[in-house]
């Protein structure tokens, strides 16, 4: 706990605050953070009004895989649950995430056998307990949770468990942030500190080096994303681009090699994967490599998977949101017809997403400390 006072530490705060005036050129600054962690620390510290009275803008990014789970993906998911003797694992985020024209918790008030999970591998005690059932896990994130999946794939081979399956929804940080950048003014990015742990700081060089922009990786206190920015804003005064690593505490440049090879030797890029309010990105999503492909829950069921689906709610501007176009107050039917309650759209929907951040700590006035 002491550690986390120094992170917050109000002088601390004030002491970067000033120096980050002292850098600032005064021209108005879009800094994107990717990671919906970000966002909430940000809106509950009120770093966003902080700052902005400065000249600095956040753009809340496409970080929240739940929120990027486009609908036809959630039609799958609930195709499957809809199998007979099957049992559908995910995480709690998934559950409430609208479909074409239901959800998996709507689908479980009907009696489906769908299951939240806290970690992947209770997915595999489930599918030991259950020997007559298929289990199968709607597995999602980016490269902080893929790890974790293919570390269910390998126990798997190795128990000898024939009863489970993987459908297979992780998404990969830097595309997304390619697709952002070529439609926006960002001038720089917080780049996530979790992922980044897993992928490393030199994934992010190509990108710096093509696009020209700084990134930063943060940790996730307001000191971190206070030091963040500052570094940011001297690398645009000097005129440089460069990967930084604020939270090296967490974070090194080469990344968690053991996690990365675990990674590349069960998945490998798809060719194109349809993101929620991005569209169709290229190499943007993995896939289970072919030699797997008896755990592959897109195989087995590929004559019931559904492969379109509905557009979103056409008051809900989630997508324009997730390109750090809008901000959620932005919204028609934020904190009217769209609330963490009755969501309509899936940036409510999330722990992570931008309106659920801006609802909690915005809308609903919770207390920063």
């Amino acid at each position: 706990m002491e550690f986390l006072k120094n992170l917050r530490d109000p002088l601390l705060v004030k002491k970067l605050l000033k120096a980050i005036e002292r850098t600032h050129t005064g021209k108005t600054v879009k800094i994107m953070e990717v990671c919906g962690g970000h966002t909430h620390a940000i809106v509950r510290y009120g770093l966003n009004k902080l700052l902005g009275e400065l000249g600095i803008e956040f753009l809340h990014g496409p970080g929240c895989p739940v929120c990027v789970m486009p609908k036809e993906r959630i039609d799958q998911a609930i195709a499957i649950a809809r199998q007979p003797g099957v049992i559908l694992t995910t995480y709690g985020d998934m559950m409430r995430v609208p479909g074409s024209s239901s959800s998996l918790i709507k689908e479980r008030s009907l009696g489906r056998d769908i299951r939240m999970v806290y970690s992947p591998l209770e997915s595999l005690e489930i599918a030991k307990q259950n020997p007559e059932k298929l289990v199968v896990f709607f597995a999602i994130g980016f490269e902080t949770t893929t790890p974790m999946t293919a570390g269910l794939l390998e126990l798997a081979i190795k128990e000898g468990i024939k009863n489970l399956l993987v459908h297979v929804n992780h998404v990969l940080v830097l595309p997304a942030m390619e697709a952002v950048i070529k439609e926006s003014e960002i001038k720089a990015f917080i780049g996530p500190g979790h992922v980044s742990a897993i992928i490393g700081g030199k994934a992010y060089k190509p990108f710096v080096e093509k696009y020209k922009v700084p990134v930063v990786i943060s940790g996730f206190e307001p000191v971190d994303i206070l030091e963040s920015v500052l570094l940011i804003l001297r690398q645009l005064k000097e005129g440089r681009a460069e990967v930084e690593i604020q939270y090296s505490r967490a974070v090194n440049w080469e990344g968690n090699i053991k996690a990365q090879e675990l990674i590349d030797k069960y998945f490998e890029p798809r060719e194109t994967f349809r993101w929620r309010g991005l569209g169709d990105i290229p190499f943007s999503a993995l896939k289970l490599k072919e030699e797997y492909s008896q755990f592959d829950a897109e195989v087995y069921f590929k004559d019931i998977l559904p492969d379109k689906s509905s557009e979103d709610h056409k008051l809900c501007i989630c997508g324009e949101i997730l390109k750090g176009k809008a901000k959620p107050t932005d919204c028609k039917i934020f904190g009217t017809a769209c609330t963490p309650q009755n969501p309509v759209g899936a940036c409510m929907v999330s722990s992570e997403g931008a309106c659920a951040a801006y609802y909690k700590y915005v809308h609903g006035l919770v207390s920063s400390v």
